[in-house]
């Protein structure tokens, strides 16, 4: 019988991780189980973006070729994280008139409403950009609000709220291509934030409200959920490394040593436990006041009763839960991953992308619960439709 396995990819500014997971089965139940990993220093990338295809795709053949040595499968397709300043969210409505005579609403009225909707994305928001999710937030019939999916409901009008999750095409093209180059076919793609989202949030913290930050080395991004769906995403452009260079000024130590007082590691040098936590604090305060206004943007500060659940590198930094819950008024901690199986270097939050991402795998061909629709021309077939405008 073939095994169900998948592999998702986190191609980060600081580190690549690899996730081999394959869906094991028993009596009682189905779970996940990681049966290998693999990481690599990243090279060639900056906030996100692709400096250098040759350094980049160094990087992720190396920790492929660890992920394939521990789980003993060969890595030819997987799933893959988009992230970095490249990747934003955008909420626009529209409404169509329902076409039908006797006024019922089809699955037709609904694609219509969310063309409708993409296409007031403006020009200025969708230029060089690619839609990668496109995720309806509410709809309305004749002006009230639709509890649920409006096919079969009867009615005149048909309005719809629509978050579009877009990056940067060059950024995408590139990404395909490096992973081309090491060896491996994208399956599909996935902003970052959301595939942290399927692993590092629970479903009662999504109805209820929350905010998901990812921190990664250089740059932030959050995702907003509120019954169950996801209403706003986005990445800040400042991370974990900024914090550490505030520590190497601070206190006037080598950069690796201001890694290791940032996390609480062991440090062979004296330094005052007072000014380190100032200058921590003051980094972080930057990073939660820019979360802070966003969400003031928004509407939801002080609204999210599940509060903001960290993720990623930067959320091991000293004191990174008091000082979130002392900018942003809202319930704090940081994310750990439960899967039901040998967790073997998993129980860091750097994983939840790349775990995030096996489990987009395995649920492929699924309604996702968080009503994600995946843009079907970023699958296969995209390295061929990328080769067309290739010289």
């Amino acid at each position: 019988m073939a095994r169900n396995i998948t592999v998702g990819i986190d191609v980060g500014t600081h580190t690549v991780k690899v996730v081999v997971a394959e869906l094991v089965r028993n009596k009682e139940k189905t779970f996940p189980k990681i049966i290998g990993t693999g990481t690599a220093e990243t090279k060639g990338l900056r906030h996100g973006y692709i400096m250098s295809q040759a350094d980049a795709t160094r990087s992720i053949k190396s920790a492929l070729r660890q992920a394939e040595k521990s789980s003993g499968i060969q890595i030819k397709k997987a799933f893959v994280s988009v992230g970095g300043l490249g990747v934003n969210g955008i909420v626009t409505q529209s409404s169509v008139i329902v076409s039908r005579g006797d006024s019922e609403i089809t699955d037709l009225d609904v694609q219509k409403t969310l063309e409708a909707c993409e296409n007031e994305l403006p020009s200025s928001f969708s230029l060089n950009r690619k839609v990668i999710h496109s995720v309806p937030i509410s709809y309305k019939i004749d002006g009230r609000v639709v509890l649920g999916r409006p096919q079969g409901m009867k009615g005149m009008k048909l309005e719809a709220r629509t978050l579009f999750v877009t990056c940067l095409e060059q950024h995408l093209n590139d990404l395909i291509q490096v992973l081309a180059d090491a060896g491996v076919e994208v399956e599909d793609v996935m902003a970052g934030p959301l595939a942290a989202s399927l692993v590092g949030l629970s479903k009662t913290q999504k109805i209820a409200g929350c905010i998901l930050a990812n921190i990664g080395a250089e740059t932030v991004s959050t995702v907003v959920f509120e019954n169950n769906i996801p209403i706003s995403l986005e990445v800040f452009p400042i991370g974990s490394v900024d914090v550490t260079h505030d520590i190497a000024l601070g206190l006037k130590i080598p950069l690796e040593e201001a890694e290791r007082v940032k996390v609480g590691g062991d440090s062979n040098v004296s330094y005052s436990r007072k000014k380190l936590e100032e200058i921590i604090e003051a980094r972080l305060s930057d990073i939660f006041e820019l979360i802070e206004n966003h969400l003031k943007k928004i509407g939801r500060n002080g609204l999210l009763p599940a509060g903001i659940i960290l993720t990623g590198g930067g959320s091991a930094t000293t004191n990174v839960e008091d000082v979130a819950k002392a900018t942003l008024k809202l319930p704090t901690k940081i994310t750990e991953i439960h899967i039901d199986a040998d967790t073997r270097g998993l129980k860091n939050s750097v994983w939840t992308v790349a775990y995030g991402l096996c489990i987009l795998g395995f649920t492929q061909g699924d309604e996702p619960s968080i009503g994600i629709k995946i843009a079907r021309t970023t699958t296969n077939n995209i390295l061929a439709w990328i080769k067309q405008f290739l010289p």
